[in-house]
């Protein structure tokens, strides 16, 4: 019998009796009301602070949330989940926030700690999460690789369905990164209900790898957003060549139409900045932050 099949059946017999205490618990633990577009921060930058300092930072910078690193060497370790993950969403709702997106290294059902995540979140009321990655094995054929990609993401998206979790791919840049071209990621997941898999769409990794399409590879997987990413970059030429170099919100080559766009599109759900440009010592990392903050702001007005 399939592997996969044994894990999805044995994950699926196992959430049956937990689900609705689970859901009655997320739903007592959401906050009475959200933004239409919650603006939150990815924590990697900051993940040394523990959850109370999260929360204080969170709220001095101006964000309404974070997605937060649940993930090996992460700010949370997949291994601590449980106990870790509710004194993040304690500390955050007391101000008023709330951990909107957790960043996983989840893949497979059947992966270490992976079981345990999803329970852990959907007992927490944290909805959404973001997938693992995969890279494409460059000597294989790309379209074989996506079909044996495919059957782990349907298990995903059953068990998402009876946990009333959102999982999210997302796009990264680079030569043999699953989702660089949108359309692999659209081929996987164009069948199955965005509510439970969908993509967590990253403006600034769709702009180096669309170029001038990125609309149209926009467009195609908006149906499918589960959340948005934003950050920047500028084309730099080196003594290796050009090369895609990060840099605060505004300063780069992401184009604000596409903002526009999702104003006028139908999409509820986070707007995660995300910031990979050095960022300097504390002083000047927060000076950054609350920049490239209002720019988004000035941008969502």
């Amino acid at each position: 019998m399939n592997s996969s099949a044994v894990s999805r059946r044995t994950f699926l017999a196992h959430t049956a009796v937990a689900t609705a205490a689970l859901t009655l618990r997320a739903r007592a633990a959401e906050p009475t009301a959200k933004p239409r577009w919650p603006i939150i921060a990815f924590s990697k930058p900051f993940q040394n602070l523990d959850a109370e300092q999260t929360a204080a930072y969170v709220a001095d910078i101006g964000w309404d949330g974070i997605e937060c690193p649940v993930r090996a060497k992460g700010q949370i370790e997949p291994a601590r989940v449980a106990d870790d993950l509710p004194r993040f969403t304690t500390a955050l709702r007391r101000r008023g926030l709330e951990l909107y997106l957790a960043t996983t290294d989840i893949t497979s059902l059947s992966q270490k700690n992976a079981e345990t995540t999803l329970r852990a979140l959907a007992h927490n009321g944290v909805k959404r999460f973001r997938l693992g990655y995969w890279k494409y094995d460059l000597t294989r054929s790309p379209a074989d690789q996506l079909k044996e990609i495919a059957p782990a993401l349907r298990d995903l998206a059953a068990a998402c369905k009876e946990l009333g979790l959102q999982a999210g791919f997302q796009n990264h840049s680079g030569h043999n990164y699953v989702g660089a071209p949108i359309w692999d990621v659209f081929s996987l997941i164009g069948e199955l209900d965005p509510a439970h898999c969908g993509m967590c769409f990253d403006i600034g990794h769709a702009t180096i790898e669309g170029g001038l399409s990125w609309p149209t590879q926009a467009k195609l997987i908006a149906p499918f957003y589960t959340a948005v990413y934003v950050k920047d970059f500028s084309w730099q030429k080196t003594v290796k060549g050009w090369t895609a170099a990060w840099c605060p919100l505004g300063e780069g080559m992401i184009h604000r139409s596409f903002i526009t766009t999702l104003k006028n599109s139908t999409y509820t759900g986070p707007i995660s900045q995300h910031h990979e440009y050095e960022l300097g010592d504390a002083p000047t990392m927060s000076a950054y932050f609350k920049k490239d903050l209002a720019v988004l702001k000035t941008w969502l007005a």
